[in-house]
């Protein structure tokens, strides 16, 4: 189903979609941040990672139970975006030569997935009050807030010192 089909007649229909894109992408980065953390050389970029894959985890959890409040089977769709951000990285991170310009490429890649993730959970949370489901939007609310404080800590490590020794 494209976003912008037939399929697609109401809001609530609207926030099942992206409720279901959303699930894919958290669980393709559930898949993908493993990976950025064995190609991580910084030890806090590498701990970082895998933080926030079990945050991510979470997240699936709770996209799982907002699924259920909807009255909702948990389906994912696919996510073009998610793919091509993780496919992006993919190729940057296999072709830097030099490991600390790599964490530096891995902080950006990382950056895209956070700022797509909250950009999508902005609208659901919006979207959710919208149809007077508080109780979704409060759920969503935590994701949305872990969200943004990944984005802040991978800032802070880029300016603080990965970019720093990127550049020297």
């Amino acid at each position: 189903m494209g976003l912008f089909t037939r399929d697609i007649k109401t809001m609530n229909d609207l926030f099942v979609h992206q409720l279901q894109d959303i699930y894919y992408a958290e669980k393709q980065l559930v898949r993908a941040l493993p990976k950025m953390a064995d190609k991580a050389t910084d030890g806090q970029l590498k701990q970082g990672f895998l933080t926030h894959l079990d945050e991510t985890k979470s997240h699936v959890k709770r996209l799982e139970q907002v699924f259920q409040m909807q009255g909702a089977t948990p389906k994912a769709v696919d996510c073009p975006a998610i793919d091509g951000i993780i496919q992006e990285a993919d190729e940057v991170a296999g072709e830097v030569a030099d490991k600390t310009v790599l964490d530096a490429a891995l902080i950006n890649a990382a950056q895209a997935a956070e700022h797509y993730e909250i950009t999508r959970y902005g609208s659901l949370i919006a979207w959710a009050k919208q149809l007077g489901r508080n109780d979704c939007a409060s759920v969503l609310q935590k994701t949305l807030d872990e969200e943004k404080a990944t984005d802040q800590k991978l800032t802070k490590m880029a300016e603080s010192k990965v970019n720093l020794r990127a550049a020297s």
